[in-house]
């Protein structure tokens, strides 16, 4: 039989955007840096967890597993059995899926699960003209082959590509994320200006966050080795306003697109955890969790418009618990475009989109935008890859908890065509 499985609490860092150089923090120092604050103010000792798991999909050379690397920093103990996982956008959500699984399952009492990326310290990367000319050169014998290998260099060897700039494009459908939401745009009429008015709501919800104090218990201050600490996010804007959003070009498309850079995420470093325990573990321990782990769900979808998995993943949760949209309180719905999230929106209210491609009767509903994204999101925060799905199931709990609603839904979209939700119940 399944067990109830709880969210006890969690942290996260600052999101902190990334500005052409790496930036003051590594993956795992991301990790360390909110895992220590959250695991001081826990009534039981680290080395009680059974596990910890870690999402992260840009792993730098100098910290393979960093699943395994951040244990041991936090000081779990040399016996801490950790692991990484990896499925893009998703990976810091598939942590806590993959928790929840076991302790529900009964193998496991509780689980540190994460997200840290630092997109920062994507690497660059030689063309393949490149790497070929190098190997040449360095397999040639003589200094007559090597002259000979000399007439074939070319000045553009020594201009790398940014790694992140190749792994933001699909390798099936060779669209890069901001391409796809242009599909999307075009298929439910998304126009530039409802993308961009998006957008500044987006940054206004968070100022106000801010400043009202609601992300205090969630962020906790990075110190970097030399003493500067950051303490807030970075990337928000609080004087957005639709004059300035509508200067930026088209990204991807022009010049027409609807995706610019301000009604983009951010590419940003940061890093969060949570801890998942069984109501065993809550009782042992005299813990007071955030909220209850309901559900979960997957989905797979073509590439080309992978931003509407959160279509695909959240609804059969909702049919299998019974619900209706207006049963949902909150959604934390990842802004990867401001395009994506309104096509998820329009996609649910769409009649004939929801009975070919969800199976139901008629349209799911359409979402009221005071339920979606309250405290704004990726687009004024920023979106670190393998940290962002933890972060919105965490602040949805704390939303949740904070507003004394029912239930929500945290989902994203994944780069390659999937999607992930996760539901949550006030414990």
């Amino acid at each position: 039989m399944s067990r109830p499985v709880y969210l006890v609490d969690g942290a996260r860092t600052p999101f902190l955007k990334a500005r052409g150089t790496p930036g003051p923090f590594t993956p795992v120092d991301l990790a360390v840096q909110c895992g220590r604050p959250l695991l001081a103010r826990q009534p039981f000792d680290r080395r009680v967890f059974d596990l910890v798991i870690l999402g992260c999909v840009n792993v730098i050379q100098d910290e393979m597993n960093p699943a395994r690397v951040a244990a041991l920093r936090l000081g779990l103990g040399a016996e801490m059995v950790a692991f990484t996982v990896q499925i893009n956008c998703g990976s810091g959500m598939q942590s806590i899926d993959t928790a929840y699984r076991y302790i529900r399952d009964g193998s496991h009492e509780m689980i540190l699960a994460g997200g840290a990326e630092a997109l920062s310290h994507a690497p660059l990367v030689l063309r393949q003209s490149a790497a070929e000319w190098f190997g040449g050169m360095a397999q040639a014998k003589g200094i007559a082959a090597q002259a000979k290998m000399l007439t074939d260099l070319r000045p553009e060897f020594f201009k790398p590509v940014v790694g992140l700039e190749r792994g933001l494009t699909d390798p099936i459908t060779h669209l890069n994320m901001g391409q796809t939401a242009e599909v999307l745009a075009h298929r439910f009429g998304i126009d530039r200006q409802t993308a961009d008015a998006y957008a500044m709501q987006s940054h206004h919800r968070l100022a106000r966050a801010q400043s009202e104090g609601w992300l205090d218990s969630e962020v906790m201050p990075a110190f970097a080795d030399e003493g500067t600490a950051y303490d807030h996010g970075d990337g928000v804007r609080p004087d957005s306003d639709m004059a300035g959003l509508a200067k930026p070009k088209p990204a991807f498309e022009r010049p027409y697109g609807k995706v610019t850079a301000g009604n983009a995420s951010q590419i940003t470093d940061g890093a969060s955890w949570v801890i998942v325990a069984s109501e065993a573990a809550v009782e042992k321990h005299g813990l007071t969790p955030l909220a209850r782990i309901v559900d979960s769900e997957w989905a797979a979808l073509d590439p080309s418009v992978m931003g509407l998995g959160p279509v695909l993943a959240s609804t059969p949760i909702a049919q299998r618990q019974g619900l209706s949209l207006s049963d949902i309180d909150l959604w934390e719905l990842n802004e990867a475009f401001a395009a994506q999230v309104l096509s998820c929106v329009e996609a649910w209210a769409d009649e004939g989109f929801c009975r070919a491609v969800l199976g139901l009767e008629g349209a799911f509903g359409r979402i009221d935008a005071e339920r979606l994204n309250i405290d704004g999101g990726a687009i004024s925060l920023g979106h670190p890859v393998g940290a962002s799905g933890n972060r919105i199931v965490l602040h949805l709990a704390n939303a949740i908890k904070r507003l004394g609603k029912t239930r929500g839904i945290a989902t994203e979209c994944i780069g390659g065509g999937l999607g992930g939700a996760m539901m949550l119940e006030v414990a």
